[in-house]
């Protein structure tokens, strides 16, 4: 496939799960190391215990599943029942799982767990409402690629479980020519040959340059950190009649120095896309614990 399927998809949510045993193996080797020498030392082999894993505040439930996998990959014996849905709304105070069985397994399983767990709803969290800010519009909001090494397949996981879309997820996936491709080939007269089934975008920086790349009529143009009145006027231009003849017309992506805040007005613009960095780079955890009972 020559573009990734989720590339402003509204197919659902998924996550491949091979993908997600490499992660979850890798994020146990990372912290386990050669052994959890505490609980080795200090917890019976056979003690069973129950514990919830309880919600601490409000937030967007994401990464559920993701949770169980790290349990059953220290111990497959360990039983996880969750108590609420994947993408649904948690109170603080509501017990999102219970979890059973080996209390050495529970204990040593229990960091990355939460971890991932609370990271992938905090990023469902914030996307939602960045997706709410902008009802009215027609405008799709998307990631970008700035993800934890290692974590992106998850990240773009949990803005798709937000109710956002996923915007390239790998180089190999759409072309997208931008600033620096461009500043080293001293600008470009023609576009390369694009292999079949390719999407092709080009990252602009003002109103000259956006004139240039519509000339070659590109699946997508990005206006990267153009003032509002710029792509206000981007947007006429590409619905002005001259370009109505194509049989696709380029859709507009607004990106750069986009917030809460002010994300409402870029789309009432009349863009297409939306990209925010802020849902995948800066997000904040929620706060979860596992409480033993």
């Amino acid at each position: 496939m020559a573009y990734d399927k989720y590339f402003l998809s509204e197919s659902k949510p998924e996550i491949s799960p091979e993908k997600l045993e490499t992660i979850v193996r890798h994020a146990l080797i990372e912290d386990i190391g050669r052994g959890d020498i505490t609980t080795q030392l200090t917890i019976p082999k056979d003690k069973k215990i129950k514990a919830k894993i309880i919600a601490k505040e409000n937030f967007l439930l994401c990464g559920a599943m993701v949770a169980e996998k790290v349990f059953k990959a220290v111990d497959s014996g360990v039983k996880f029942e969750q108590k609420i849905k994947e993408g649904a709304c948690v109170r603080s105070g509501k017990t999102i799982a219970v979890v059973s069985g080996k209390a050495s397994s529970i204990l040593t399983a229990e960091r990355v767990s939460l971890n991932l767990l609370s990271l992938l709803s905090g990023i469902a969290t914030k996307t939602r409402e960045f997706v709410k800010e902008i009802e009215p519009f027609k405008t799709k909001i998307t990631d970008t690629r700035k993800t934890m090494p290692g974590l992106r397949e998850l990240q773009k996981y949990a803005v798709r479980i937000g109710g956002g879309h996923n915007h390239r997820i790998r180089l190999d996936e759409m072309i997208l020519i931008k600033d620096n491709h461009i500043k080293v080939t001293d600008g470009y007269s023609k576009l390369p040959s694009v292999p079949q089934g390719y999407k092709i975008e080009i990252e602009v920086q003002n109103l000259e340059e956006f004139k240039h790349a519509l000339y070659f009529k590109p699946d997508i143009i990005m206006l990267d950190n153009m003032q509002i009145d710029e792509i206000k006027e981007a947007v006429a231009i590409r619905n002005s009649t001259e370009f109505k003849s194509h049989h696709l017309p380029t859709k507009l992506e607004a990106s750069g120095g986009i917030y809460l805040d002010n994300i409402k007005k870029y789309a009432a613009t009349g863009v297409e896309i939306i990209s925010v960095g802020e849902l995948t780079d800066s997000v904040k955890s929620v706060d979860i614990s596992l409480d033993v009972q």
